[in-house]
C-alpha cells in the first residue's frame, strides 16, 4: 500500500536527539527517510538499530539540504513532512495526522504547525513565542525551502491552512546554555550578512501584514524591525517581548530565554552588521565576510563557492 505522506529528517551528530524524535513518530504510519551530513557520533548506529533508512549528502546550508532531500529521496505519495532531529511531534500532532489530515482534500496544499519552544525544560508560552507557525507539511511538487542561509521558510505554490489546535511541533532549544550561545553567535553572522543582502533580495516568503502567520512575521521583521535603528531595536524588542507580550510569566527560564534570544542575540546581530558595514567603506562585502568570518558570500546567494 502506498502511503500519502513521507517524513524527511535532517541529521548531523544527533545522537542526543534522534531517538526522542523517532519515539514521537512511533504512532504515525508513514515511511521515514533521513539525510545525514556525515555524522561522526552514534547517529547512524541508532538509525541502523531502529531500521531507519538514510543516505548521506554533504551539507551546504539548510535550504540546499532540504531541497536536495526533497528532490532525491524515494517517495510513495505526494505529501512530505520536513523535520529536524531536535524536534518532536506532540501527541496532539500525531492525533491530527492520523485522524484529521486528509491527503485528498484539494482545497489545501500545505499545513502550518505551531511550534513549542522548550528551553531548560520549560515550555515558553509567552513573549509572543507561542503560537509561532511553521509550514512543514505540503504537496512536494508544489513546495520547497526558500534559498536563504538563515531564517528560511518553506513556501508552497498553493493554499495553506493551520493545523488544528494542539497539533504542535515541539522544539528543544539546544541541550545546554553553552550550545545555545555558541550556536547563536554563529547564526548572528549569518543573520547579519543576510540582513545586508536582503536590502536587495528579501527572500521568497511574501511580507504581508494581511497574509498568513508566516507572511505576517516576515512583514514585521522586514518592514518594521529591520527598518528600525541599529541597537535601539534590540532594547525595544526585549521590552515588547518581556513586558508587552508577558514574557515575564515564563519564570526564570523565560527570563533567561527572552533576554538571550530576544536581546543578546539581536544586539549581537546589530553589532555584526555595524562591524561589516564599517569595513565595507573600504572593501566589498565579499572580502569582509571572507576575511573576518571565513565565509563565502556565494553560499548566502546559493551559488557555487568562489575559488579562493
Amino acid at each position: 500500500m502506498h502511503h500519502p505522506l513521507t517524513i524527511v529528517i535532517l541529521t548531523f551528530n544527533e545522537e542526543a536527539n534522534i531517538e526522542n524524535l523517532l519515539d514521537s513518530l512511533a504512532g504515525v504510519n508513514a515511511p521515514i527517510f533521513v539525510v545525514d551530513s556525515y555524522s561522526q557520533d552514534r547517529t547512524l548506529e541508532i538509525l541502523d538499530r531502529r531500521g531507519i533508512p538514510y543516505t548521506q549528502h554533504a551539507f551546504k546550508n539548510y535550504a540546499a539540504q532540504r531541497n536536495w532531500a526533497q528532490s532525491n529521496l524515494p517517495y510513495e505519495g505526494e505529501w512530505v513532512l520536513h523535520l529536524d532531529a531536535g524536534e518532536r511531534l506532540t501527541p496532539g500532532m500525531v492525533t491530527w495526522i492520523n485522524e484529521s489530515f486528509d491527503p485528498v482534500d484539494k482545497t489545501v496544499d500545505g499545513y502550518m504547525f505551531a511550534r513549542r519552544a522548550i528551553f531548560l525544560g520549560r515550555w515558553i508560552k509567552h513573549g509572543g513565542y507561542h503560537p509561532i507557525y511553521h509550514l512543514r507539511l505540503y504537496r512536494r511538487h508544489l513546495g520547497h525551502c526558500e534559498n536563504k542561509v538563515y531564517d528560511q521558510h518553506f513556501v508552497v505554490d498553493g493554499n495553506t491552512a493551520k493545523a488544528g489546535r494542539g497539533a504542535d511541533l515541539e522544539d528543544g532549544v539546544m541541550s545546554s546554555l553553552r550550545d545555545f550561545t555558541v550556536s547563536h553567535a554563529r547564526w548572528a553572522v549569518f543573520e547579519a550578512v543576510e540582513s545586508i543582502l536582503s536590502e536587495e533580495d528579501p527572500g521568497e516568503v511574501k511580507a504581508r501584514l494581511t497574509g498568513n502567520p508566516i507572511e505576517r512575521k516576515r512583514w514585521l521583521k522586514s518592514k518594521v524591525f529591520q527598518r528600525s535603528p541599529l541597537f535601539l531595536r534590540s532594547f525595544l524588542y526585549l521590552f515588547h517581548r518581556y513586558i508587552i507580550k508577558l514574557g515575564f510569566l515564563d519564570g526564570k527560564e523565560g527570563l533567561i530565554f527572552h533576554f538571550l534570544q530576544g536581546f543578546w542575540f539581536r544586539f549581537l546581530v546589530d553589532s555584526t552588521i555595524y562591524e561589516i558595514k564599517q569595513e565595507m567603506k573600504h572593501r566589498p562585502l565579499e572580502a569582509v565576510v571572507w576575511d573576518k568570518y571565513g565565509l563565502d558570500v556565494n553560499v548566502f546567494l546559493n551559488k557555487e563557492p568562489a575559488v579562493v
